[in-house]
């Protein structure tokens, strides 16, 4: 996962970063170093803050654009 590239490349503390995710330093912590699974609310609210799509923050793609919207049917 790109968390703590992503995180330094805005000049973020993790206490700012977990601040902006309503959790706890220590637990942002656990999943920027693979302690600790990222529930997906999580890491939608960090595709979201970034720009970018979750397949990017998980390391599955490397191209950092998003997707576009899904179309509702």
């Amino acid at each position: 996962m790109r968390l703590k590239d992503m995180r330094e490349d805005r000049d973020l503390t993790q206490t700012q970063l977990a601040q902006i995710l309503h959790i706890r330093q220590n637990t942002y912590s656990q999943y920027e170093n693979g302690q600790r699974g990222l529930p997906i609310e999580i890491l939608i609210a960090l595709a979201r803050f970034y720009g970018t799509s979750t397949d990017y923050l998980l390391g599955l793609t490397d191209r950092f654009d998003p997707y576009p919207p899904a179309s509702c049917l």
